[in-house]
């Protein structure tokens, strides 16, 4: 009897959580495979409604984004998807406790029948990123140990060009688009806009246009520069959180307090907008941590919280009333520029170590 299994060569991806960070590794990954790459539609109210039918009220935005995510691609007819297990991405560096069970979430409360591909990453355990992508592979039914290796550095290279592309001020929208379709640029001139601010969030909160309400774009019509964790380097992030006297704990803290701190530390911008989900503990606590900090050294800080609920009238309001003291501060204080110039970016271990990090 022929016991080999046939290789699985369609995976459908939620647009969701992990996918705004690592969508570049993960498709120079599936593509050295074979396996072909189906996406969910981008997050619509609809999507975050079927989400929510079915988890209990209090799950977090999300996650429940992301059930949505999983329906939305069932009802393509993809029936083998992605939901990856990432517990730590260094020792005793967790993800919350809803990332890190997103397997067990899906299976309890979508009752239909596909296959899930649900590898681990647990950096505390020692299952590393070579064991997650081979673990990939395998649930894949595909053991060529040459050809998971070639996918693996077929990955870092998209995810490579993709965070060059970023770091020289392409939007995120931009570099992902080059990154997947082999196109490179580097983005030359950087204007000078009489405010800046850095966005402290995740990518999955950032990124996610109709979860953040626009939030990028929205600043940008006010003429105020934006930066995001996509600017600051794994080292310069480890390192500023040092620097407050803080400590690592939470695998998200570079998108949140090391991007926040980096750009707190330096002087370089005129405020902090911190962003996160409703109710989420982790990012409470590290909101506050930069609130701390913030308040000590005189940097304004807005904080906001959303949820599927939010309004986005009173969104903007406060986020208007938070660029308008931002003007007249910048006002009394003679009117100085915050200047940046563009981070040299070099591939480093560091990076790699935090893909699954940010």
């Amino acid at each position: 009897m022929n016991m080999i299994k046939d290789r699985i060569n369609k995976i459908g991806i939620p647009r969701a959580i992990s996918y705004y960070n690592n969508y570049p590794f993960y498709f120079g990954f599936f593509k050295k495979l074979g396996v072909d790459i189906v996406l969910s539609d981008k997050t619509t109210s609809d999507i975050i409604n079927k989400g929510s039918h079915y988890v209990v009220s209090d799950t977090c935005l999300p996650v429940k984004v992301f059930v949505g995510h999983v329906i939305n691609l069932l009802e393509k007819g993809c029936d083998t998807i992605f939901v990856p297990s990432i517990q730590s991405t260094g020792y005793k560096i967790n993800n919350c406790s809803k990332v890190r069970g997103l397997p067990e979430i899906i299976r309890n409360v979508i009752d239909k029948p596909f296959k899930m591909i649900e590898p681990t990453l647990d950096k505390t355990e020692n299952i590393g990123l070579r064991d997650f992508c081979f673990d990939t592979a395998s649930q894949l039914n595909i053991n060529d140990i040459s050809l998971v290796e070639d996918a693996m550095k077929e990955g870092w290279r998209v995810y490579d060009n993709f965070i060059m592309m970023a770091k020289s001020g392409l939007s995120y929208e931009k570099a992902l688009h080059n990154a997947i379709n082999d196109k490179f640029e580097i983005k030359q001139i950087e204007l000078v806009k009489p405010l800046s601010v850095v966005i402290m969030a995740h990518g999955y909160n950032l990124f996610d246009e109709r979860i953040s309400l626009y939030l990028i774009k929205k600043l940008e019509k006010m003429n105020v520069k934006v930066y995001t964790s996509l600017n600051v380097s794994v080292e310069d992030a480890r390192n500023s959180i040092n620097a407050l006297g803080e400590v690592q704990y939470w695998a998200n803290e570079l998108d949140l307090t090391g991007t926040a701190a980096y750009y707190l530390l330096n002087k370089k911008v005129d405020g902090i907008i911190a962003m996160s989900a409703f109710g989420c503990g982790p990012d409470s606590l590290m909101a506050e941590e930069i609130a701390f900090h913030a308040k000590k050294d005189g940097m304004p800080m807005l904080h906001l919280n959303i949820d599927e609920h939010t309004g986005e009238a009173g969104f903007v309001t406060r986020l208007e009333a938070f660029i308008d003291m931002l003007s007249r501060k910048k006002r009394k204080l003679g009117g100085k520029r915050n200047i940046v110039k563009p981070v040299e970016y070099k591939s480093k271990e560091t990076e790699k170590e935090a893909i699954f990090t940010k």
